[in-house]
């Protein structure tokens, strides 16, 4: 099974495909192929249990307790790939999270918009004209 390797075009003619990075397949595809081929191990044994005379029910549960130890030893490829792309995930997941805990700080990571009309809320402490700075509210019930 391949996977593609990015979204850039074909290497070069005459160039190595060992150059170009491969990219490894997302979390979602890992988990579903990981858990495929533990089905199927369930049913390639349960199938050789019910050829040999055993009942189908009984085949399955046995076919469940021994796939589990196989796939451990079968599958220790798809596995270490498994741990990797959650692994990955996972960092990926915590930056974000640190990125928005920055940024709902204030500490910078906010993209400054070049279109000022495409800033929902400008800075009215910029402009004296709108500005409050200064003035405090006194206790004449607003009148001055």
């Amino acid at each position: 099974m391949s996977y593609p390797t990015s979204s850039s075009p074909d290497p070069a003619p005459g160039s190595t495909p060992a150059a170009a990075p491969r990219r490894e397949p997302g979390l979602v595809a890992t988990v579903l192929l990981y858990a495929l081929a533990r089905v199927g191990l369930v049913a390639v044994v349960a199938g050789l249990l019910v050829v040999a005379g055993v009942p189908v029910v009984l085949s399955i549960l046995i076919g469940l307790i021994v796939a589990l130890p196989l796939s451990m030893v079968l599958f220790r490829g798809l596995r270490s790939r498994l741990d990797t792309a959650v692994a990955v995930a996972g960092a990926r997941r915590s930056a974000e999270r640190e990125a928005l805990r920055a940024r709902l700080r204030g500490d910078g990571g906010a993209v400054p918009t070049a279109d000022p009309a495409a800033d929902p809320a400008p800075d009215l402490a910029a402009d004296p004209a709108t500005s409050d700075a200064g003035t405090r509210p006194s206790d004449d019930g607003g009148q001055r």
